[in-house]
């Protein structure tokens, strides 16, 4: 018997974005950003684009990239370690970061350039002992909460916090560079809410500013008062969700109406096709029963990588130049499509989602059929799905 070695057979790498791809359409992002830059420009706004959660699941770095070459001023993330992560990418634009919690790197922060949101005295603390610590004063923005209920600091709480932080400033420990809130109801227009948080933000302004304020930047516009509330966007507007094509106010209006393009473009080849009976329940609890012989295609993507699970027998696909709606429950992995008559081959590409140039759904359809917000659709997208940038060079 030969004892020589047989060699192993080669194989091709796999690919994953053959499964499954998020194309992301950076020239798509650059317009959006120039076209949202346009509309504050009369009043002298700059932007800030907000890549928190992974640039709302399209990739922080390439997204931060492609909106500052576009034209924005500012970056903004939730989390110390979305901001850090771009510092660690060679971004060393101005940036912004909001959500902290005790033992957050304050330090790592400080030294990084980051300006750092404070909205309560303990925050401060740790800002001012994580300044000493870094020999450097810090860069902070106080926030106030004029209505929202979230994270700020409320009206009654505002003047120690303002005293505090203008005391810490003059032992040099830090600097105040931003005065901001966030609206609660910006998307819709006309809520009382709207007047009153933006009558409150001008009283907390001018108290701090009476104290000695002296910020770079004052800002409290998002995304849907960006569009619809031109008295709200002071020195810069925050735009998240309307920088990635998606409209914050769909009754108000469609991407197309504000001038943006949707950049992701979600979709999954083909994995099986096969010709079934009648009366054959899919998937789990045989929600769905084929009504008669049919073809069956199934999809490679699941509530895993972010396909919702709501959106079972309701979900929109485009496959074979036609739109069908997912039969019967989403899987963890997988969701099947009853394509009747009309046939498929493995490997054939279903678009869950895009701009609707082909014809294909929108996050807003997939939203509207989970009962939820194309916010959400985009950002749930799971890590399994690559992402792959398109046009990350003007």
């Amino acid at each position: 018997m030969s004892t020589t070695p047989q060699p192993r057979a080669t194989r091709e790498p796999e690919r994953p974005e053959t499964r499954a791809r998020a194309e992301i359409d950076l020239a798509a992002l650059r317009a959006n950003v120039r076209a949202l830059r346009e509309r504050v420009a009369p009043g002298g706004a700059r932007l800030m684009a907000v890549v928190k959660a992974d640039a709302y699941g399209h990739g922080a770095v390439p997204c931060a990239r492609a909106a500052l070459q576009a034209g924005a001023s500012w970056l903004g993330t939730a989390t110390p370690f979305e901001a850090l992560a771009l510092r660690d990418a060679g971004i060393d634009a101005p940036l912004l970061c909001w959500l902290w919690t005790p033992g957050g790197p304050f330090r790592a922060a400080v030294e990084a350039g980051i300006d750092i949101g404070v909205s309560g005295l303990w925050a401060l603390d740790a800002v001012v002992e994580a300044a000493r610590a870094a020999g450097r004063p810090a860069r902070v923005q106080l926030k106030a909460d004029t209505g929202l209920g979230r994270n700020g600091c409320l009206a009654d709480d505002w003047p120690r916090l303002v005293g505090e932080a203008l005391k810490a400033q003059a032992d040099g420990h830090l600097r105040v560079t931003g005065l901001w809130s966030h609206f609660a109801c910006a998307d819709e227009p006309g809520h009382p809410s709207i007047g009153a948080q933006l009558s409150r933000f001008h009283d907390m302004l001018e108290y701090a500013e009476k104290a000695g304020a002296e910020p770079e930047v004052r800002h409290l516009a998002n995304s849907p008062a960006t569009l619809t509330l031109p008295e709200t966007h002071f020195d810069l507007v925050r735009t998240g969700v309307a920088m990635y094509g998606i409209s914050p106010a769909p009754e108000l209006g469609t991407p197309a109406d504000f001038g943006l393009r949707p950049v992701m473009r979600l979709s999954a080849a083909v994995a099986s096709v096969k010709q079934a009976p009648a009366g054959l329940g899919v998937s789990y609890g045989h929600h769905y029963v084929t009504e008669r012989e049919t073809h069956l295609a199934l999809v490679p993507l699941g509530y895993a990588d972010g396909v919702p699970r709501h959106a079972s027998g309701r979900g929109p696909v485009l496959l074979g130049g036609a739109v069908r709606t997912v039969a019967g429950r989403v899987a963890m992995d997988q969701f099947v499509l009853d394509l009747g008559d009309d046939k498929a081959e493995p490997g054939d590409r279903a678009v869950l989602f895009g701009p609707g140039d082909d014809g294909e759904p929108t996050a807003e359809d997939w939203a509207r059929a989970a009962g939820t917000i194309a916010y959400e659709i985009v950002t749930r997208v799971g890590s399994r799905v690559p992402r792959v940038h398109l046009h990350e060079r003007e």
